[in-house]
């Protein structure tokens, strides 16, 4: 058994010896063509092996073309063969049916589509278009869903965070508005500012006139009021469960009772009031009767 190295630098074989006679006399190789032995790790002129001698001494034509072996033949179809379901149009219906989660449904719009375009260039060799179409049409619709559901979860949990960090900022601004009091009085022998100017007097321990705003309100600059009960009063006589601020419609430098509570919470059921030791708390609807507004 021998390989032949052709000019190509292509190996060929290992062919027996009457393949290389034959390839000899057929003028396909010649006495320079190299050859490697079966058993062999050397390439050797076909020349110097005894066997084909003879042969090559017969043979006085030019040098032949390097030998070539046929090639594979490629796999021929059977024209009369039924054409094949595609794969990928089962597997898209299949996902479109079981895409509740919203990636089975998208993987099987792209499988169907493909699976569509394969079948148009198989030239009839493959089939299942309907079906490609069915589970694309049902994974669009399955997505749609997913969307649809994913969107009525999400849109009300967002819409609640919201009006959490709404509320949090609303405590937080009546906070800074009773600690502002507090500096008043510190800096006023103790004393609350008065009714008609309380907001002004105040602004200046404040960051800003923002402050006086709820953020669900925030077309209102004075959305909050001062319990007028307290009014120039010496703070530390006054009982700290008192109310000291509490949302109201009234705007800037109003000043009231229980009777001028904003009457719709901004905040779901609940409203934002600041008492007199400096705490805050959201208070329900419910509980409005329950606090003290007398000092």
């Amino acid at each position: 058994m021998f390989k032949i190295l052709g000019s190509d630098g292509k190996e060929y074989g290992p062919v027996t010896t009457e393949v290389v006679r034959e390839w000899i006399k057929e003028r396909r190789a010649n006495g320079q063509t190299r050859v490697q032995p079966d058993g062999s790790a050397d390439w050797i002129a076909l020349s110097a092996v005894p066997e084909f001698a003879a042969v090559l001494s017969a043979s006085a034509a030019p040098p032949p073309l390097p030998p070539r072996l046929p090639s594979a033949p490629a796999a021929a179809t059977d024209p009369n063969s039924p054409p094949k379901t595609s794969g990928m149009a089962i597997a898209s219906l299949v996902l479109g049916i079981t895409g509740f989660c919203g990636i089975t449904a998208l993987i099987g719009m792209i499988l169907g589509i493909v699976a569509t375009m394969r079948i148009s260039k198989s030239n009839g060799r493959l089939k299942g278009k309907g079906l490609a179409i069915s589970g694309i049409c049902i994974s669009a619709v399955m997505f749609i869903v997913f969307l649809g559901i994913a969107a009525g979860l999400l849109l009300p949990a967002l819409a609640k965070a919201k009006d959490k960090k709404q509320n949090s900022d609303c405590v937080s601004n009546v906070k800074q508005v009773g600690l502002a009091i507090r500096l008043y009085a510190d800096e006023n022998e103790g004393k609350c500012p008065q009714a008609a100017d309380w907001c002004d007097a105040i602004t200046p321990n404040l960051a800003g006139k923002h402050v006086f705003q709820c953020p669900q309100r925030s077309g209102n600059q004075g959305a909050f009021a001062f319990n007028a009960k307290l009014a120039g009063k010496t703070l530390s006589a006054i009982p700290p469960d008192t109310v000291m601020i509490f949302e109201s419609s009234g705007g800037w430098n109003f000043t009231g009772g229980a009777e001028n509570v904003i009457q719709r919470p901004p905040h779901g059921r609940t409203l934002v009031f600041g008492f007199a030791d400096g705490s805050v708390r959201e208070v329900n609807k419910e509980e409005l009767k329950e606090l003290r507004w007398e000092p």
